[in-house]
């Protein structure tokens, strides 16, 4: 969940595992007649999908729990079609990064690329392996996520409407990914930043699954519209919280580098803000470094600070908060969601990891 903000009972998400598990059961078992790499495959995807936060589940299961409690089993598979989704747009996005490891451990590439080294291939051949792998694995994880939702016992209409939400967010989040990879090494501004952060990140993880939860929790039409905007803010502020703490979180905290976003060259709005002063010149080699090191990037750092940049950002993801508050005010929200939502907007501000 996101921090503590979202309390749905640890049952609800115990639930959504248990219907994982099961789920990625058949599916190793049916496996098993399409050969031993088949297998492994399938297994490494059910890895994949475990311990994550289930931010995405939570948010459908506080939605519908909030117009339809208690949650239905329904409910639990629905949440569970939008873990699946994000797990499926994370081993893509690890390809299009080239990454071969996820919260501390070989992800599906870099398993396929391990095992390629075992049986004697190339280190360039076995990442090659890795990645198709990884490419599979996640348009299995996309299918899968849609068969889910199409066979929800929902009315034709409830399942026509979710259907449409998750066409819509794949949809957006391609758009996003694909600006984003476009972004690269270029010099977008801040209208390109923030767009892209409202199609990748935003309308899946945020605005989707909120819609998602009340459509099938029986909610009126003008407050799934409305859950949509809330979401839009929330999912800025979430993302520009995490572009803050790739540079100068933590690592001990976050679990992930403070130097990788800097020597990839992420094109964040910390950085565009960061290059319209004219000290960044000074260290605008630096960034995108594959040789970054530390050092390197500290001066990094105290540019983007010292250009105000970090401010600037800063103030956004309060303002973004803000919105995300306002919004839930205006939309009229059973109480209980009403303070999950405003919890959720403070701690996309406030968080550390």
């Amino acid at each position: 969940m996101i921090g503590a903000t979202l309390d749905r009972p640890l049952a609800d998400r115990a639930a959504v595992d248990e219907y994982l598990d099961g789920w990625f059961a058949e599916r190793v078992d049916r496996a098993t007649s399409h050969g031993r790499d088949y297998v492994l495959l399938w297994q490494a995807a059910r890895d994949g999908a475990a311990g994550g936060k289930r931010i995405r589940p939570a948010l459908v299961l506080e939605t519908h729990g909030a117009f339809a409690s208690p949650n239905s089993a329904e409910a639990v598979r629905l949440a569970a079609a939008f873990e699946l989704l994000h797990t499926a747009f994370l081993m893509h996005d690890d390809v299009i990064d080239h990454d071969l490891v996820r919260r501390g451990a070989p992800n599906v590439a870099g398993r396929f690329a391990i095992e390629g080294l075992a049986r004697g291939l190339s280190s360039a051949r076995a990442n090659e392996l890795g990645e198709a792998s990884a490419i599979l694995a996640g348009d299995l994880l996309l299918s899968g996520a849609h068969r889910i939702v199409a066979g929800l016992d929902a009315t034709v209409g409830v399942r026509e409407l979710l259907l449409a939400i998750l066409d819509e967010c794949v949809f957006l989040a391609a758009a996003g990914e694909h600006a984003d990879v476009r972004q690269s090494g270029g010099a977008p501004g801040e209208g390109d930043i923030l767009a892209m952060i409202e199609h990748k990140t935003a309308s899946y993880s945020f605005s989707a699954p909120l819609q998602a939860g009340a459509v099938l929790g029986g909610a009126p039409a003008e407050t799934v519209l409305e859950l949509g905007e809330i979401g839009r803010h929330l999912g800025v502020a979430f993302q520009l919280r995490d572009d803050v703490l790739g540079v100068f979180g933590a690592a001990d905290v976050t679990g992930k580098s403070v130097v990788g976003d800097l020597r990839e060259g992420k094109e964040t709005l910390l950085i565009a803000y960061a290059r319209e002063h004219a000290s960044w010149q000074q260290v605008a080699a630096d960034f995108g470094c594959a040789e970054l090191d530390e050092s390197g990037a500290r001066r990094l750092r105290e540019a983007i600070e010292s250009s105000g940049a970090r401010e600037r950002v800063e103030r956004l993801i309060d303002e973004r908060c803000d919105d995300a508050v306002a919004a839930v005010e205006r939309a009229g929200l059973p109480p209980r969601l009403t303070a999950s939502l405003t919890a959720t907007a403070r701690h996309c501000v406030e968080r550390a990891r």
